[in-house]
């Protein structure tokens, strides 16, 4: 019998602790939030998830999700509510409400919040062992136009988020509260 994960209350959120099962309420969950790279929350605690990653991220317009990667491993995303541009591949992709993105392995690409209101992004993506992780940071001209790219390639995300200081916790701060189109 898989036992229930307590829930420990914090300053920015819920957060689970320890293996097991549980329910959370994304408004209730523990929030991460950055001034280049918008909010969200991952829902996880200690021990992370070992499967799975999935998470809800909120861009206000022209804010990236993260820099423009591309990894070896699939990732899917479903926009819930509002605009965003989707930089794949090179190209520019407009994205509205109820957009799902599939993202092979290998796919360059990164979320720019845009239009007049913010946009809410589920993401999934598969777990792996540090070891087995391959991500990749290229340069390419229109991530870097919308300020979502780096200057130079690199693999390391150390030295790809470097500028950018580092994400804080914070508790819900109503993202999520929009009408879902």
């Amino acid at each position: 019998m898989v036992p229930e994960a307590p829930l420990e209350t914090t300053d920015s959120g819920l957060v689970p602790k320890g293996e097991g099962w549980f329910v959370v309420n994304a408004k209730e969950a523990r929030w991460l939030e950055h001034e280049k790279f918008g909010s969200g929350t991952a829902f996880e605690g200690d021990p992370e998830f070992e499967q799975l990653g999935i998470n809800i991220g909120v861009l206000e317009p022209g804010q990236p999700a993260c820099l423009y990667h591309r990894e070896n491993q699939q990732e899917d995303f479903l926009v819930l509510f509002g605009e965003c541009l989707l930089l794949v591949e090179g190209e520019e992709r407009p994205l509205k409400a109820w957009d799902f993105v599939h993202c092979p392995p290998g796919t360059n690409h990164v979320f720019v919040g845009a239009g007049n209101e913010p946009c809410g992004i589920v993401s999934v993506g598969r777990r792996f062992e540090r070891k087995d992780e391959e991500i990749v940071y290229p340069v390419e001209e229109v991530a870097l136009k919308h300020g979502a790219g780096v200057e130079e390639e690199t693999p390391d995300p150390k030295t790809a988020y470097a500028p950018y200081g580092r994400v804080g916790e914070a508790p819900y701060r109503g993202q999520l509260d929009r009408k879902l189109a």
